[in-house]
């Protein structure tokens, strides 16, 4: 028996676990579906560009078909090994704007405001670069620059600039906008998660255990308090006045709270399960960053490719990276990006860029040949909002994804905006010395009515989907600022699925943010 089990290994799970197993008087269960972080394409930075074809530690998701999108059904990669999806991202790290912080503290008080979550960001911060008044140098994140960054990638920045984009040398610091080279969760040239940062060093810990391969079918209750889990073949149970912590993430979160009885009572009752507490908003407000591309092949061998010449090039960059940790190895892929406004109107940025120095096709599942550069561009602040429900009452089926992409009539506008914006980008001096041709959308691909037709044909997720279990002050959220599932007891979560609103960049950060704040809270600091 425990007195806390989480649920789910990943960016806040990790951080959860390493917190309330600092006492040791508490019993820490961590229990996680997918394997240990042993795969060596995790660790490898590089490796993220095979990581979307490698079975066995990625949820891989599909939504339902989207109606704004041809009827598509996207594709959906979700880590589901230790670290969760901070073992498979691109290692990207940002907080986000200082107002979408603002926004949070409106709906869910004070404690999740910019100035109270600044600090827990400088704090967990281990920066071996930035040393100032915006950055932690001693926590437990290590965050770095970029070992080896590719030339294009610092032609892409100077393209920035000849488009009237600041170049920013730290999007963490005072100003969120323009166009620069990311830092990352690295250390000496190997991936960072969750994992590594929080669970390695308390592994040896007598009061925490860490399970792996072990799926949650429900939470159980006795009442309307959680007594522990219902795994594949077994029970775990919690001690008298403990908690359940499900960090499952935006999709498997709302699915596991739903599975056990709390969610909206007529959709429970119609896969035949028992309701113990009927919360309508669980699965809704669903929000993501839908995501279009700009291809084009490149005249020389600057950037990565699978092309004549690769094998040797291979061989030098797989030496440089196990003598010394350099080389292209260390690459994030998506090395540089930026800031930038749809419309000089608006108060803050609401588009972000990914550069990548490679050709990348359905999220790295197609192998493209040749050398060429890709340009993402997404529409960070979407007023379109989804839902995840239940496809089935068996845990073992996957939920149903209702991501609702372009759903709300301005956000086509928004990515139109941000697709021209992109192409310029290619077309200035600095990075149309290196492009041969565009490849997509394509030359023959100009009128604004084209272009929202290719949007619809290829625009994909960047990773972030956030909100199915909302946090707020008002009754009809569904969990309160302290993360407690409302109308039930013993029960939280914390992930980004509990975000009020969207963060205006990518969320790795913000989730182990969250769970330091939640962890607080609960011990009392």
């Amino acid at each position: 028996m425990f007195d806390y089990i989480v649920v789910g290994a990943g960016s806040a799970g990790c951080v959860m676990a390493n917190r309330l197993s600092a006492d040791p008087s508490k019993r820490v269960c961590l229990i996680e579906a997918g394997p240990p972080d042993k795969n060596p394409l995790i660790h490898i930075p590089l490796g993220l560009a095979l990581l979307a074809r490698t079975h066995g530690i990625n949820w891989g998701y599909l939504t339902a078909p989207e109606l704004q999108l041809n009827n598509r059904r996207l594709y959906w990669p979700r880590g589901k090994t230790l670290g969760g999806s901070s073992s498979v991202n691109a290692m990207i790290y940002m907080r986000g704007h200082p107002a979408d912080y603002d926004g949070w503290a409106k709906a869910a008080g004070s404690a999740w405001g910019w100035e109270r979550v600044r600090e827990l960001f400088i704090a967990m911060e281990g920066n071996t670069a930035l040393a100032n008044a915006h950055h932690g140098t001693h926590g437990p994140l290590t965050v770095s620059n970029l070992v080896h960054p590719n030339p294009l990638s610092r032609a892409f920045v100077q393209a920035g600039v000849e488009c009237q984009l600041p170049e920013n040398l730290d999007f963490n610091g005072a100003s969120h906008e323009g166009v620069g080279l990311y830092q990352v969760t690295q250390k000496e040239g190997r991936r960072f998660s969750s994992a590594r940062a929080f669970l390695e060093p308390v592994r040896g810990r007598a009061n925490l255990t860490i399970e792996t391969g072990a799926y949650v079918e429900r939470v159980l209750f006795e009442g309307r308090r959680a007594t522990g889990l219902r795994l594949r073949g077994r029970d775990i149970l919690l001690r008298p006045g403990g908690e359940v912590i499900v960090c499952g993430g935006a999709v498997n979160s709302p699915q596991l709270l739903m599975l056990s009885g709390i969610g909206p009572g007529a959709e429970l009752s119609r896969h035949g399960i028992e309701v113990v507490h009927d919360a309508k908003e669980v699965g809704a407000n669903l929000a993501d960053h839908l995501d279009i591309t700009v291809l084009a092949a490149t005249r020389g061998s600057e950037g990565m490719g699978i092309a004549p010449g690769l094998l040797p090039r291979a061989i030098r960059s797989a030496w440089a990276y196990s003598r010394h940790r350099q080389g292209e190895w260390t690459s994030n892929v998506a090395e540089a990006g930026g800031f930038a406004k749809s419309d000089p109107a608006r108060e803050r940025p609401n588009l972000q860029f990914h550069f990548i120095p490679a050709l990348m096709r359905n999220h790295g599942r197609k192998t493209s040949w040749g050398y060429g550069v890709t340009l993402h561009v997404c529409d960070l602040l979407p007023k379109s909002r989804g839902r995840v429900g239940l496809a089935s009452s068996d845990p073992s089926m996957p939920p149903r994804i209702e991501a609702n992409y372009l759903g709300h009539p301005d956000d086509i506008g928004v990515l139109l905006d941000g697709l021209k914006l992109a192409r310029r980008l290619f077309e200035a001096p600095p990075m149309k010395k290196y492009i041969r041709a565009e490849l997509l959308p394509g030359p023959q691909v100009q009128t604004d009515g084209a272009l929202v037709e290719d949007i619809r044909a290829r625009a994909e997720t960047i990773y972030h989907p956030v909100g199915t279990c909302r946090m707020g002050m008002d009754a009809v959220s569904v969990v309160d600022p302290e993360s407690r599932v409302r109308g039930v007891e013993g029960l939280r979560v914390v992930d980004a699925s509990i975000m009020p609103s969207i963060i205006a960049g990518n969320t790795n950060a913000p989730v182990m943010m969250m769970a330091e704040n939640v962890s607080k809270m609960m011990l009392g600091r």
